[in-house]
């Protein structure tokens, strides 16, 4: 994807940010974060002298682009009307547009990436400018960089991304410019590796629509959708990766974050209270639907007002609900978010992949692999010959269930080396 610089124009933050903040549909209580990214209003920095400057370029959409269009004015909606989804898809409560630009390589690491974002946001849409970083273990989440995004160790690539929604039917924000400025500061501590917990899980379904990273889903498709943009991967890739086993542990599918569902948009429940974007007076690990469900939290009702009929969250496409885990219908599963954890991983190139319980064809297959899905390795062993999309080889990689996967149908491998078992 090819992306030219644009000139920067003075910025109108302080409207913007007033804007932004009133379109907001659930209040978010200020607090410190100690175990994850958090932005500079909650934190006192000291910057480093040196700082890096670039904009956005807001000029090529793309496929990888979702719902915006650029115009001569600037960057807008493409559609101020929600897609076509059922009544407790989020997506069905605003209209949403999405564009990510190309990463940028920067020339010394940085630990603080800051937006200035020049637009006109009328009454009741918003513009939010998110980035995430690259490190050695892959990309961070995304992070709203308005008030500056500190990640917990130096990123060596940045990617933006602009997120403008408006009201059914409403008029949509014109963004003009976003300009980032990336430097050092002191950076928060690392984050818990590898979090894991149980939420109830629901079918996708929706064949023929769009999710929101622009993919439409196929039939019998392999994908999940969490209910917050932090862990939403690009269009195919794998970026953010979970791995959702049957709560026996007999059945597990590793799947790339695709859409952004079920009910809520902005509940990152897997983070810790002070760095949840909502609900910071829930448990970790608790969604806000399911805290709405089973307990009347915020009168029984989600982000948008709408009474949550069940406590889902995650949604599994068909593939992953049906093949991946054999659910006959809507289940308790246990989910790993794999981009918390550490250690190298392997990027699926093609699948679904089998998993099975020992390095042949003649083990068991204990779930599946999606396609772009990014798993994490122990160690590998040799075993039978497997000749793939890839290369033919003896390896096979022991994932961290215990399971394995041929090496021959995967595409990459970063995050360090794999020793040996």
């Amino acid at each position: 994807m090819r992306r030219r610089h644009c000139r920067i124009r003075p910025a109108t933050l302080a409207a913007t940010l007033a804007l932004v903040l009133t379109a907001a549909l659930v209040p978010v209580a200020s607090a410190v974060p100690t175990t994850a990214p958090a932005t500079a209003g909650s934190l006192t920095l000291t910057a480093a002298p040196a700082s890096e400057r670039w904009s956005a370029d807001l000029s090529v959409v793309d496929r990888d682009d979702v719902n915006v269009r650029r115009t001569a004015a600037g960057l807008r909606l493409r559609a101020a009307h929600p897609a076509g989804r059922s009544p407790r898809s989020p997506h069905s409560a605003l209209a949403e547009g999405m564009l990510l630009t190309a990463p940028r390589t920067l020339a010394r690491p940085a630990t603080r990436v800051r937006a200035e974002i020049s637009a006109d946001v009328p009454t009741g849409a918003s513009v939010e400018a998110q980035v995430r970083g690259w490190r050695l273990s892959g990309w961070t989440e995304w992070w709203p960089a308005t008030a500056g995004a500190v990640f917990d160790r130096p990123v060596s690539r940045v990617q933006t991304r602009v997120v403008l929604t408006a009201r059914a039917g409403g008029a949509t924000a014109t963004v003009r410019t976003v300009q980032l400025t990336a430097d050092a500061t002191a950076a928060v501590s690392a984050a818990t590796p590898g979090l894991t917990y149980r939420v109830y899980a629901t079918r996708i379904g929706l064949v023929g629509e769009l999710t929101a990273n622009g993919r439409t889903v196929q039939p019998r498709d392999h994908f999940a959708a969490l209910p917050s943009r932090r862990g939403l991967s690009p269009l195919n890739t794998g970026d953010y990766t979970v791995r959702v086993c049957t709560t026996t542990g007999a059945r597990c599918e590793y799947a790339p974050v695709w859409d952004v569902g079920p009910w809520n948009t902005r509940d990152d429940y897997w983070n810790p209270s002070a760095v949840r974007e909502n609900w910071k007076n829930l448990p970790q690990g608790r969604p806000e639907a399911q805290a709405a469900y089973q307990s009347g939290y915020n009168g029984g009702r989600d982000q948008f007002g709408r009474t949550v009929l069940n406590p889902a969250g995650i949604d599994l496409a068909d593939g992953t609900f049906w093949d991946g885990l054999q659910l006959t219908t809507n289940a308790w599963v246990d989910v790993a978010y794999l981009w918390t954890g550490g250690g190298p991983r392997a990027v699926v190139g093609d699948g679904p992949l089998n998993i099975r319980t020992g390095p042949s064809t003649s083990y068991a297959v204990r779930g599946l692999a999606a396609r772009f899905a990014n798993v994490p390795v122990q160690c590998y062993v040799t075993g039978q010959s497997v000749a793939g999309p890839y290369r033919t080889t003896t390896r096979w990689n022991r994932l961290a269930t215990g399971q394995y996967v041929s090496h021959a149908y995967v595409s990459t491998v970063y995050g360090g080396a794999v020793p040996v078992c």
